[in-house]
């Protein structure tokens, strides 16, 4: 049945070939011609907000575009021409990652800028292989720069979290029944792992290669809950202790605990997050987990 319909379509088109317009320059001479020139405005309309919408093409500007159009459509391919307008392409990419460096490194203030001439050059001279450093070199000494200010800034906007973990610590550390863990940092120093038993277990002690079944509920030092098994009908949920895909003090407090426990869990930034910013956990994040191992 759609075959019928389409060959109909063709038919009476090539019927009423002469009643297209001719504004477009067409050469409307068969039927086939005026078949192709409604394909055109037809999809005209998703090419005007292609334009506008995704290439930033202004308006303003249309005759230029319909030229470069033209030569693109009709001119047989120029291997140097088409170099350089995908150079042209790339260059605009070029100007936006310009545009989110600055972005990153002034930590949002428009009036500063990073100089896109030097992007620019940078990546000239190693398409040139003219650079005095290799791409390697030079990823490490960009991420050596770009860190500290990323901390900066993330200091800057996040600070006050920092300091409201840690003097929560320092407070619940001293409250009854609350113990603690020296635990090791990814970046090599020590961090302070708190908790309280509710529950003693009297299970099996998890090893290193352990799978653990827990019910757990996740909060902020605020006591908002970010995240809970109760929300997934108490589904348990499963760590793999050989390849724990959780934060770290997740992986460590676990080992402590006894099948059966359930424990109060607080756990420093620096055993969660540290920086990251998770959505509602926000960077520099204290946590506090209600554990309860399974089995």
């Amino acid at each position: 049945m759609k075959k019928i319909v389409l060959m109909a379509a063709v038919v009476s088109a090539a019927m009423s070939f002469t009643a297209c317009s001719n504004s477009g320059k067409a050469d409307l001479k068969e039927g086939v011609d005026s078949l192709t020139y409604d394909l055109g405005v037809a999809q005209s309309q998703g090419l005007k907000q292609y334009m506008s919408m995704q290439l930033g093409v202004d308006s303003t500007y249309l005759d230029e575009f319909i030229k470069g159009m033209k030569e693109g459509a009709i001119n047989e391919a120029d291997p140097k021409k088409e170099a350089y307008m995908k150079g042209l392409e790339v260059g605009k990419q070029i100007q936006q990652m310009a545009k989110g460096l600055s972005n990153e490194i002034y930590d949002g203030d428009s009036t500063q800028t990073v100089n896109v001439n030097n992007l620019l050059a940078g990546f000239i001279d190693g398409l040139k292989g003219t650079a005095t450093i290799t791409a390697e070199e030079a990823m490490n000494q960009f991420k050596s720069m770009i860190e500290p200010i990323q901390a900066a800034n993330l200091e800057k906007k996040y600070g006050d979290n920092k300091a409201a973990g840690i003097k929560y610590l320092a407070e619940n550390k001293k409250k009854e029944g609350v113990k603690t863990v020296s635990v090791k940092t990814d970046d090599g120093g020590v961090a302070e792992l708190q908790y309280k038993v509710l529950t003693e277990g009297t299970g099996a002690l998890p090893s290193d290669t352990s799978k653990v079944k827990v019910l757990y509920e996740g909060k902020l030092i605020d006591g908002t809950v970010f995240d809970s098994t109760s929300n997934r009908d108490n589904e348990p949920f499963e760590v793999d202790l050989k390849t724990p895909r959780v934060i770290k003090g997740w992986a460590e407090v676990l080992k402590l605990m006894p099948a059966g426990s359930k424990w109060e869990v607080t756990i420093p930034q620096e055993l969660a997050y540290g920086s990251n910013n998770m959505g509602q956990i926000k960077p520099f994040s204290t946590l506090i987990f209600t554990i309860e191992v399974l089995k």
